[in-house]
């Protein structure tokens, strides 16, 4: 919400400015989503890993409690 009031406010100041940023944004969304998306695989390696890690230490009573 606060975001659209900043727009609102900004195509008050200056309409051209708040159309461009309302044009450039979809696309810089998408040039991000690659970048996301390698993110979130690269978190799900690390979890992978750190469970593997600490199997041991489960298995041998060392984790949380039920």
């Amino acid at each position: 919400m606060f975001s659209f009031l900043l727009w609102l406010f900004l195509l008050l100041v200056c309409w051209p400015l708040a159309l461009l940023a309302l044009v450039l944004y979809p696309l810089c969304w998408l040039l991000t989503l690659p970048f996301r998306l390698i993110g979130i695989g690269v978190e799900g390696v690390f979890e992978l890993l750190r469970a593997v890690v600490m199997l041991p230490a489960r298995i041998l009573g060392g984790g949380a409690r039920r």
